[in-house]
């Protein structure tokens, strides 16, 4: 058997272990009949959403897959070999068409589990944790099953690395849209709820009074399950097509290894999520973290004892354990400065005593402190696989930081359906003690999304770095050698533009969510104003949630698609007027600019939720208090941080280099500049 067989055994097994997990949690039970029409109308709303995203996203693919297929990667009509063109075309819809379909399938079951666990949280936190976590499970063994299978068929039709590019492309373009309407969507709902229910009218969280509730609860889902499961599946296949692409300038050993690494990531995440357990009175966060911390492990022996077997060099898996390393680190800042038991988080809350100037002022400033470890322990890992293996080892590194993605994105996507399930425990009047419960496991949800958000940036790092080398292979190879040298002025012109593209394209989405925010506002204020009985809470007297549901799926649209085609379409105008070396710098500006306004974003906003909660269990005041409505006006600026431009910008920074990469041939015979002999 070929050793790289191993990914598409691996990815047709994880595929089979997530509908073992969706069959173990569709067997519980979804409780009451209040909690099952709360259940149903989010997943009615969540799917919703996906279906008006996705019939627009349908157009977006048709119109570039079929400019891909004329175009590249070099006008069809000029090609002495056409068929190129229709490989790398079909190759992206077919990206395209399994980054939707995993995204649905998470999403699908994580709106089934919300409900049954919180029923299920009657009888304890052992009971309520694992339908939580193996709804999630779902989801991460769905996206690296997919992906996997997918690069696995593209690569045995084609034997080609360069249609594998066309494959990534599809993935990402999708992924983009996914990620950024998934976020604006959320953040509207998030904070209207907020601003008007705590802030305003003092009524709790998920109080079924308040008609944004719904819309809020599909937000979780459609931001953090869909959006993120995107967005991470995004880079794990970029890191992957890196590896080959880089890898194929070697020999065919070093163009396979990606997928064989990439294989036993899956099985390292399979066993990690089935040996996953928490005890009556255990500690859920703790839990996440030994199941990482145990994958990792079960990775390491694999893929040593592979290597050695193989015949691999063993610094190319010192290359991989760098890049591993360095996400562990990643996690373990995000975990001190996002967790409510570690400093930065209790200063802040201790800050809102004095309002929300300085719990702002206090939050934003452990944000910045927050992204040096990342930057650094990027920054090393780089360097030591670069040393081990050249620009290959960089790759290698990023492709063993996604390595155990599966699990990690079931740690993210458990976070949304307990949220969820803390929602429908109070909308349907379950009790104190169930909420409590419901409240312990959100919490460990919450910092599981923060680690995930700063692993997600990480590997996005490494992996944009690779995408960069690969970029400068692949223009190379077209007969234009690269140079990044700051001094050459195409250079510098590109790394200026670049530098202020991640914050271009947040202010696009952020300003996306303020204005979708000020409509939902505006309806919430309307209803309790206009529906009797409604803020008194009245039997029988429901708010109309569906039209808050209708305003965040329609303004995320709307608001989605200046900020994603502006990053394309800037990208393309930089290397069609500059060439290779304006593209290359702007590459490289976009990836340090982002990085930084990603990690501080992530941190800072997670920081700012989880001082809010902390003052939520009775500190400085509690619930009510001006601590609290000042430590709520800073989750409130950090929502959109965290959970919408934050988390875009590693899928911004990657579709950028892969379009780059992919457009690199016709860019070198036809670019403004060249052609006036610049």
């Amino acid at each position: 058997m070929e050793p790289w067989l191993i990914a598409p055994i691996s990815a047709i097994i994880s595929i089979l272990a997530g509908l073992y997990f969706y069959r173990y949690v569709d067997k519980q039970d979804s409780g009451t009949d209040r909690m099952k029409e709360i259940s149903l109308a989010i997943k009615e709303g969540a799917r919703a959403f996906l279906k008006r995203e996705y019939t627009i996203l349908t157009v977006f693919v048709l119109v570039v897959g079929s400019l891909v297929g004329v175009f590249l990667p070099i006008p069809f009509w000029t090609n002495a070999n056409p068929l190129e063109n229709l490989t790398l075309s079909l190759s992206y819809f077919f990206g395209a068409f399994l980054s939707a379909l995993a995204g649905y399938f998470g999403m699908d079951i994580a709106t089934r589990a919300n409900a049954k666990a919180a029923y299920a949280a009657r009888g304890g936190l052992n009971k309520a944790f694992p339908i939580g976590f193996r709804g999630g499970a779902v989801m991460g063994l769905a996206v690296v099953g997919f992906s996997l299978l997918g690069i696995s068929i593209v690569y045995a039709i084609t034997r080609n690395p360069g249609a594998v590019l066309g494959f990534s492309f599809g993935a990402s373009a999708l992924a983009l849209f996914a990620k950024a309407g998934g976020g604006i969507y959320t953040k509207t709902a998030d904070i209207s709820a907020d601003l008007v229910g705590k802030v305003e009218l003092g009524i709790p969280e998920d109080d079924p009074r308040n008609p944004a509730v719904i819309a809020d609860n599909v937000g979780d889902n459609v931001g953090d399950v869909a959006g993120m499961g995107a967005d991470l599946a995004d880079s794990y296949i970029a890191s992957i097509t890196a590896v080959m692409i880089l890898g194929a300038a070697i020999g065919l050993m070093q163009l396979e290894i990606g997928l064989v690494f990439a294989g036993l990531g899956i099985i390292a995440s399979i066993i990690g999520a089935l040996t996953l357990r928490i005890g009556a009175k255990g500690n859920p966060g703790k839990a996440l973290n030994m199941g990482t911390y145990a994958t990792t492990i079960i990775f390491l022996i694999l893929t040593f004892a592979v290597s050695y077997y193989l015949g691999y060099d063993l610094r190319l898996w010192g290359a991989a354990l760098t890049g591993l390393t360095a996400g562990i680190v990643i996690g373990v800042t995000s975990d001190y400065f996002t967790s409510g038991d570690k400093n930065p988080v209790m200063k802040t809350a201790e800050s809102s005593k004095t309002g929300s100037a300085t719990t702002i002022i206090t939050g934003f400033s452990y944000g910045l402190q927050s992204v040096f470890p990342p930057l650094l322990g990027i920054g090393v890992a780089s360097a030591i696989a670069f040393y081990l293996a050249g620009v290959f080892g960089i790759a290698l590194a990023a492709l063993g930081m996604l390595s155990i993605v599966g699990l990690v994105i079931s740690n993210d996507a458990y976070g949304p359906i307990v949220d969820n399930s803390r929602g429908i425990a109070e909308q349907a009047g379950l009790g104190d003690e169930v909420i409590r419960i419901t409240d312990e496991l959100d919490a460990a949800g919450n910092t599981a999304k923060a680690i995930t958000k700063g692993f997600a940036i990480g590997a996005a790092g490494l992996t944009v770095i690779a995408l960069l080398a690969a970029f400068q292979e692949i223009a190379t190879s077209a007969g234009q050698a690269v140079v990044f040298d700051v001094m050459n002025p195409l250079v510098l012109m590109g790394a200026l533009i670049g530098v202020a593209m991640p914050a271009l394209f947040s202010a696009l989405l952020m300003l996306g969510v303020g204005r979708n925010a000020e409509r939902m506002i505006s309806e919430i204020r309307r209803q309790f104003r206009e529906i009797p009985g409604l803020r008194e809470g009245k039997e029988g007297v429901k708010p109309d949630y569906a039209r808050c549901v209708d305003i965040a799926t329609t303004g995320a649209l709307r608001e989605l698609l200046p900020a994603s085609v502006v990053t394309i379409a800037v990208t393309l105008a930089v290397g069609f007027v500059g060439g290779i070396p304006a593209l290359g710098g702007y590459l490289a500006g976009s990836i340090f600019s982002g990085l930084l306004l990603a990690l501080l974003m992530s941190n800072s906003g997670g920081l700012w939720d989880n001082a809010k909660k902390l003052i939520e269990t009775g500190v400085h005041g509690g619930k009510g208090s001006d601590a609290h409505k000042a430590a709520v006006v800073g989750d409130t600026v950090g929502d959109p941080f965290k959970d919408t431009a934050g988390p875009s910008l590693n899928t911004m920074i990657t579709v950028m280099s892969l379009v780059a990469s992919i457009f690199a041939v016709l860019i070198v015979q036809y670019n403004l500049l060249g052609m006036l002999g610049f």
